[in-house]
């Protein structure tokens, strides 16, 4: 796998993602409550709020937690969260997609751009980058959920366009128009995934020497801790052998 995936990888090798579980709660929460306040409370008529309770509940997110994020938009608590996207360049020429929720954008985009800056990029203007990226949806299942085979059989039965599978998991993708019905039809093979969200697919990599990769890493960790970033998308790659060291790190 290639870009953010491996990033979560080794995250996820280290431990990292029992030790930000309420900030991902956050995270979540913000998302269900905007998508709740742009399309209505009603998951059945709100494609967007479904995916996201949908993918809250993959992340083991409490019932009350989702019911709360969805009042707030109700009480008018999601007024004040605005979407905005970043696009800009990271260590070695990384194309970087940063999609952001927040209460102050002055705050929000000097935070991006100083975390940018700080290690080795620049934010550029909103559509420098983004035409190099494929908008779909994405499905991610555990590797328990099956081999390779079943998860490919599994995809094409449903509609999917493509599955990437490793030691991690396994990545599907799909049309974004067309994510809340595969990961339906998956749901009734697979059981549920472990995210269900739209995504921004590179249509080319960058590949990254180890010092370049470390720094690429920070960078993302960083982005990664900050309350008013929700995902970041970049298309940088590492080698196996370049995997492993940092994983070792």
């Amino acid at each position: 796998m290639a870009g953010h995936s491996q990033f979560k990888n080794i995250m996820h090798r280290k431990g990292r993602q029992d030790a930000v579980r309420s900030k991902a709660f956050s995270k979540l929460s913000k998302e269900i409550t905007v998508a709740a306040k742009v399309g209505g409370p009603d998951p059945s008529a709100n494609a967007r709020l479904r995916l996201a309770i949908q993918n809250a509940r993959s992340q083991s997110m409490p019932k009350d937690n989702i019911e709360r994020a969805v009042k707030k938009s109700e009480a008018g608590d999601g007024d004040i969260l605005e979407e905005i996207r970043y696009e800009g360049y990271g260590p070695g020429g990384v194309a970087m997609i940063v999609e952001t929720l927040t209460d102050n954008r002055n705050r929000t985009a000097a935070s991006v751009r100083s975390t940018f800056s700080k290690h080795g990029g620049n934010m550029g203007e909103t559509g420098s980058v983004s035409f190099m990226f494929d908008r779909v949806g994405e499905i991610v299942y555990k590797p328990e959920a099956g081999d390779a085979d079943q998860l490919f059989e599994a995809a094409i039965e449903a509609g999917a366009e493509d599955v990437q599978s490793d030691e991690a998991g396994h990545i599907i993708t799909c049309a974004f128009d067309d994510l809340g019905e595969v990961s339906k039809v998956l749901e009734g093979i697979l059981g549920e995934a472990e995210s269900v969200k739209p995504t921004w697919k590179p249509q080319t990599m960058t590949p990254l020497d180890e010092d370049k990769a470390a720094t690429m890493l920070k960078l993302l960790a960083v982005m990664d801790d900050d309350e008013d970033v929700q995902n970041v998308h970049s298309n940088f790659e590492v080698s196996d052998e370049v995997m492993e060291k940092l994983t070792a790190a």
